[in-house]
């Protein structure tokens, strides 16, 4: 089953390549659509598939998805952490 996410954060094919990197080995391939805003990404699932712990994950790299409840200190946090996130990406794809 195909699943689309509306993520927050994600500004360029840097950060793009940095959640594609860091989440192949669990999710597969995912797709980030950058024409939208939110950004979205897409996803293969099975019956397996832990929507949990993609949030999760997509919060700890700075890209929480658009439903999540943030507070104030959370909110800066998820933007310095995707500005880290995104330069790590830009620095790979250079690579």
């Amino acid at each position: 089953m195909v699943r689309e996410f509306k993520v927050l954060n994600i500004k360029c094919g840097g950060c793009a390549g940095t959640v594609k990197k860091a989440l192949k080995e669990e999710f597969d391939e995912i797709e980030v659509n950058l024409e939208v805003e939110p950004r979205i990404i897409t996803l293969q699932t099975d019956e397996n598939f832990d929507e949990e712990k993609l949030r999760y994950k997509m919060k700890k790299l700075g890209y929480p998805f658009e439903d999540e409840e943030l507070g104030k200190f959370e909110e800066v946090g998820t933007k310095a952490k995707s500005f880290v996130s995104c330069a790590i990406g830009k620095m790979d794809s250079k690579s």
